[in-house]
């Protein structure tokens, strides 16, 4: 059992070390814990929020299998540096009905700067009429288009982003985060399906009407602050899912 009194707010019927995860995840998403950044000691967190070491050292490890932290032997734990960029693969591949992954290029028709729509401002909690960078870019396997990302970025966060001079590449946060210097902390997706509408069929080259898996992805950076929001439409005849169940 734990001594003294809790420096974090209990939850009835939690088990505290969970309360501690909360904690932790308050942290990263919030910002105050940012990616790559050493978290405090497994020592040091227990003495802040006065618990035992043993509910702290639980925490953490289920925080590293969720790929949240990350332990480097003899350095501490750090926060992960999550991979955004290939979220839409961790659960279902294009390719093969085996999951089997494959190589995906995305090319960019589409990129400029506009008054985003009243649905997306309010998404990213901007003001109406709100400058946004709106990208659109469809993905290929090999010489078939096999899906269409349509994104919008408030465009006060990611200045430049709009040029066509920066170099999109395909996996696209890495210009945000290491060209732009804007880190991507956490992002909250949906996974449905529609049919397609006359425009995305032609692209993707598929029937009017034929099924589509579509992810909605919001994107936020520091402070919590949204800051993209981003529709993905695939080709749903090569679509396989997998996942670990532990």
């Amino acid at each position: 059992m734990e001594t003294g009194t809790p420096s974090i707010p209990s939850a009835p019927g939690k088990p505290l070390y969970r309360v501690v995860e909360d904690y932790l995840r308050r942290e990263i998403d919030s910002g105050k814990l940012a990616p790559g950044d050493l978290i405090p000691s497994e020592s040091e967190l227990a003495t802040e929020l006065n618990v035992s070491g043993g509910t702290v050292k639980k925490a953490i490890e289920n925080l590293v299998w969720e790929r949240r932290l990350y332990r480097h032997q003899g350095k501490g734990t750090y926060v992960s540096r999550i991979d955004f960029n290939n979220s839409l693969f961790r659960f279902f591949s294009y390719g093969t009905h085996s999951g089997n992954p494959v190589r995906i290029h995305k090319e960019t028709p589409v990129r400029k700067l506009c008054e985003g729509p009243p649905e997306i401002c309010q998404k990213l909690q901007a003001p109406h009429q709100s400058q946004m960078v709106y990208i659109e870019r469809v993905g290929y396997r090999g010489e078939t288009p096999v899906l269409i990302e349509k994104c919008w970025w408030a465009a006060a966060l990611v200045p430049g982003l709009e040029s066509e001079e920066v170099h999109i590449p395909d996996l696209m946060y890495a210009v945000v985060v290491d060209q732009l210097k804007v880190p991507i902390v956490r992002a909250e997706e949906i996974l449905t399906a529609e049919i397609a509408d006359q425009t995305t069929a032609t692209t993707l080259k598929v029937d009017l009407g034929a099924p589509l898996v579509v992810l909605n992805r919001l994107t936020y950076t520091q402070k919590n602050r949204p800051i993209e929001f981003r529709i993905t439409r695939g080709r749903a005849d090569s679509f396989s899912y997998r996942t670990e169940i532990r």
